[in-house]
């Protein structure tokens, strides 16, 4: 498998350094957007799922509103993202391939280079993840 694009890495891993707090929901969608999609792999990847739970589910239901709303992409795009959002929702067959996970985090560094400057997440007070 290739790894990921080095632009898309270089990028997410700023993101992550700026907007990703080493606890908690992130002040920004950047960082709350990268933090989840990243909640899950590390769910999938280390965990085989066995901790999945409705907060999980928050977290795919985040990406997916965000992500599938924002009227930045093609519909072959959009179409894309969706399987990859289903095949991660599916948690009884937990991923161990990036790729999936990689191709999501495109979508969200194209989000992120979209906006000028950084959006205000707003708190979800019933995610604990």
């Amino acid at each position: 498998m290739a790894a990921m694009d080095a632009s898309y890495a270089a990028d997410a891993r700023r993101i992550w350094q700026t907007h990703v707090p080493r606890r908690g929901q992130a002040e920004t969608v950047q960082g709350e957007l990268l933090r989840a999609i990243e909640k899950l792999r590390d769910e999938a990847q280390r965990n085989g799922n066995i901790n999945w739970d409705e907060h999980h589910e928050r977290l795919l239901a985040y990406l997916r509103e965000t992500l599938t709303r924002s009227g930045l992409f093609t519909e072959e795009t959009l179409t894309e993202l969706a399987m990859d959002l289903d095949r991660v929702a599916d948690f009884e067959c937990p991923l161990t391939n990036d790729a999936p996970f990689d191709r999501i985090t495109y979508r969200i560094v194209d989000w992120c280079r979209a906006q000028s400057e950084p959006v205000r997440h707003e708190q979800n007070p019933h995610l604990q993840r």
